[in-house]
């Protein structure tokens, strides 16, 4: 580690007796451990100097990958606490429903996932959310291959019953849905835009506390107004 770490620091590479003075390592273990960072693909040689290689750079990507779904984890966990309700964050992308990460407590637990959010994004908030900021076209494309199915006795009836709510909504409100996945449970989820990514912040509450379902909304939709610029590059996950 302490090699990569000096190599990374030489934007025009360095050579192995440089790198040994750096580290404070015996030059022929300084050779062998080049040899073996070349070999699996951590560094490259070229010219006697030595520069990261593709795994190095895969490695980085990867880390700060982490550090951004970790921030997401933070503030969702913020929320959850401040709020008291669990927190989900969701995206659409290549053409489905993804949970990202889910922040809930035993004092504010999530909704079980009894029916897979993937296929029912018909019936809870979080889909109905994401799919309200899609066009006609990726709607019906969605609905396709995931249409209306029947959770509960307040779940939407039919495709186009769905297409005209979703029509109906009005841009960058909460979206609301009580018991249409879960009986006993009341969601609400928060759309969210940057660039071309598709997101959502939604919360959920059991069906008797619903009186707090629009306030809790409203509040977790001014956190992310006033947060969001922060997490502009941690929710393009």
């Amino acid at each position: 580690m302490r090699l990569l770490e000096t190599v990374a620091t030489h934007a025009y590479g360095a050579p192995a007796k440089q790198l040994a003075r750096e580290t404070g390592l015996a030059l022929p273990t300084t050779y062998h451990l080049l040899r073996t960072l070349v070999h699996e693909g951590y560094l490259r040689r070229e010219k006697g100097l030595f520069f990261l290689g593709d795994a190095a750079e895969r490695l980085g990507s990867s880390g700060a990958q982490q550090k951004r779904r970790s921030a997401v984890a933070e503030t969702l966990a913020h929320w959850r606490d401040s709020i008291g309700v669990p927190v989900y964050y969701a995206m659409y992308r290549d053409g489905e429903i993804e949970i990202m990460c889910v922040s809930d407590s035993p004092e504010a637990p999530a909704v079980e996932e009894w029916a897979d959010f993937r296929e029912t994004g018909h019936a809870h908030a979080i889909g109905q959310c994401l799919l309200s900021q899609l066009d006609e076209d990726a709607r019906r494309d969605h609905l396709a291959r995931y249409p209306v199915q029947s959770l509960t006795p307040y779940t939407v009836r039919d495709n186009d019953a769905l297409l005209r709510r979703l029509a109906r909504m009005p841009r960058m409100e909460p979206v609301v849905e009580r018991q249409e996945y879960a009986l006993g449970t009341v969601c609400a989820a928060v759309p969210i835009t940057v660039g071309t990514t598709v997101a959502t912040m939604a919360m959920s509450l059991p069906g008797h506390q619903a009186d707090r379902l629009l306030p809790a909304a409203h509040r977790l939709q001014a956190e992310i107004g006033r947060h969001l610029g922060t997490l502009t590059l941690s929710i393009s996950i």
